[in-house]
């Protein structure tokens, strides 16, 4: 009546051997979940999160990032990815924002939509237009008296202005004294791969 026992308690302690051999080798019995594989991102992959990135920096949708990239090859100067840099930090609503009549890039497009933008003494609706070397841009009289252009400034009083516009938040106006280079644009995107992924 022994036999049964002593085999059963072989069996345990042949058990007990492989769970302390599993808890020695870092394996759980217990957990059906296999471990997970950190994969190494394509270049492919690579090049994609440089587009997604700047796309959502700039906050342009697919179809007019791309026309973007066909005008950055068609220009003469430069090359194609600063010249994609360029074209959309020359945006009105990014001027806004460098110019810091506006909080967020997000909040200067709703000024520039809600009509309160004039570019040399006209009145420009479009968020994506691109502005030139010798535009001048103000917030509209009416509008810049407000509280919500007040909270702006207090915000953004102590941002410094690019070199290459001038900036007056006491009149919420400015000027295009020149067009940016590459290193005096502050985001964070290697151009040079979503060049890459547009040339395939």
């Amino acid at each position: 009546m022994l036999l049964p026992f002593r085999t059963t308690a072989a069996a345990r302690l042949s058990a007990e051997e492989s769970d302390s051999s599993s808890a020695y080798l870092g394996l759980n019995k217990q957990s059906k979940k296999k471990a997970k594989v950190v994969r190494k991102m394509s270049e492919y992959g690579m090049q994609l999160k440089e587009k997604q990135k700047a796309k959502f920096i700039y906050g342009v949708l697919e179809k007019p990032f791309r026309n973007y990239y066909e005008k950055a090859q068609k220009l003469h100067y430069g090359t194609t990815g600063e010249n994609l840099m360029i074209l959309l930090e020359t945006r009105l609503d990014n001027v806004l924002f460098r110019m810091g009549f506006a909080r967020t890039r997000d909040e200067a497009r709703q000024i520039v939509s809600h009509r309160a933008v004039k570019v040399n003494g006209k009145t420009v609706n479009i968020p994506s237009y691109g502005v030139k070397v010798g535009d001048q841009i103000e917030i509209k009289e009416g509008a810049r008296s407000s509280q919500h252009f007040k909270d702006i400034a207090e915000v953004t009083g102590s941002r410094r202005a690019p070199e290459w516009v001038e900036s007056d938040l006491e009149k919420f106006a400015g000027k295009i004294v020149k067009l940016p280079t590459r290193d005096q644009i502050d985001v964070p995107v290697n151009e040079v791969q979503i060049v890459e992924l547009y040339s395939k």
